[in-house]
């Protein structure tokens, strides 16, 4: 599946220990703080946001933009330490 993640970091060590993080489970860094994986796996995924939110805190942003997963876009938002899910349906 195709993951990408969009990270608004509020600090410097935020920024070093997700870029870290990002390598760790093979992400590639295409701009500044946006990262790319094509061959991330779902349960690896769960993993990955525990990771996250263990690195960051109430004033980081992250977005996880999933695809495919069963046909449909998913959008994995954390902010003030809470995940909320988007799921954007095929028509």
């Amino acid at each position: 599946m195709f993951v990408a993640v969009s990270c608004e970091l509020a600090n410097d060590d935020h920024i070093l220990a997700i870029q870290l993080l990002m390598k760790e489970y093979g992400f590639t860094e295409v701009v500044k703080n946006l990262f790319e994986s094509a061959k991330l796996k779902e349960e690896v995924l769960s993993r990955l946001k525990r990771d996250i939110d263990r690195r960051t805190d109430s004033f980081d942003i992250i977005r996880i933009y999933q695809y495919p997963l069963e046909d449909t876009l998913v959008i994995t938002t954390l902010r003030d330490k809470h995940w909320k899910r988007t799921v954007v349906k095929k028509r």
